[in-house]
C-alpha cells in the first residue's frame, strides 16, 4: 500500500514540475557526490540553468527538521541548489530552517491544488 501511495505522488509530481516548465529527469537520480558516496533523489528537476534534487516523503507522521538537513546535505554534496522536499505535513523547526537555507517544502494538498 505505501509503496503504491508514494507512487502517485510522484506521479503527480512529475505532472505538478511539467506544468511549471520544469523538464524531470526519473532515470538517473543518484548522483555521486564530492564526498564520494552515491546521492539518491526521486527526481532531478531542472529549469533554465537551475538543477534541484526532490525527495518524496509520503509518510502519515510530520516531516521533522532532520529530514530537512539530510536533504540539504545530500544535495549541497551532489551539487545541486535549492532542493525540493515533498510531503503531507512539516514540522515548525523543518520550516524555518528550509526557509533560511532556501529549501522548497511542498504539501501534497499544494501539488494537488497546482495541478488544477
Amino acid at each position: 500500500m505505501g509503496e503504491q501511495k508514494k507512487a502517485d505522488l510522484l506521479q503527480q509530481a512529475i505532472y505538478y514540475f511539467r506544468k511549471k516548465g520544469y523538464k524531470v529527469e526519473r532515470e538517473k537520480t543518484s548522483i555521486e557526490g564530492y564526498s564520494g558516496i552515491l546521492r539518491k533523489f526521486d527526481l532531478i528537476v531542472k529549469k533554465g540553468r537551475l538543477t534541484q534534487g526532490v525527495w518524496i516523503k509520503d509518510w502519515k507522521r510530520t516531516i521533522g527538521v532532520n529530514v530537512v538537513i539530510n536533504l540539504d546535505k545530500a544535495s549541497e554534496d551532489a551539487g545541486l541548489s535549492n532542493p525540493i522536499l515533498i510531503g503531507g505535513k512539516f514540522s515548525d523547526h523543518a520550516k524555518s530552517y528550509a526557509n533560511r537555507r532556501k529549501i522548497t517544502l511542498l504539501t501534497k494538498r499544494q501539488i494537488i491544488i497546482g495541478l488544477r
